[in-house]
């Protein structure tokens, strides 16, 4: 059975905190973070607004990229996110 990897964005709010995440079920994923089901950092922050997501085939790939972006500049990570979502929708809801 294929399963699909994604890499993920999420902000507080337009030009906020930005929080990049890695998970095979991206709608379950995201739903954790806006309900805090976790204590740490997208909930102290509040940080749950799915902007940006990428997807792919395998995990190796996806925790490359996470890993790769985690590393880039902020203005980097914000360039990404306007390109593909400039008024910074919550796109959780377009997954639904």
């Amino acid at each position: 059975m294929h399963q699909d990897y994604f890499v993920y964005i999420l902000a507080s709010k337009m030009n906020g905190t930005l929080y990049i995440g890695c998970a095979s079920d991206l709608i379950k994923r995201v739903y954790e973070h806006k309900n805090k089901h976790t204590q740490g950092f997208t909930s102290k922050y509040n940080v749950t607004r799915l902007v940006y997501f990428e997807k792919y085939e395998d995990r190796i790939s996806a925790f490359h990229r996470e890993k790769q972006m985690k590393k880039w500049k902020r203005d980097w990570k914000l360039e990404l996110i306007e390109n593909s979502n400039p008024r910074w929708d919550d796109l959780y809801y377009e997954l639904l």
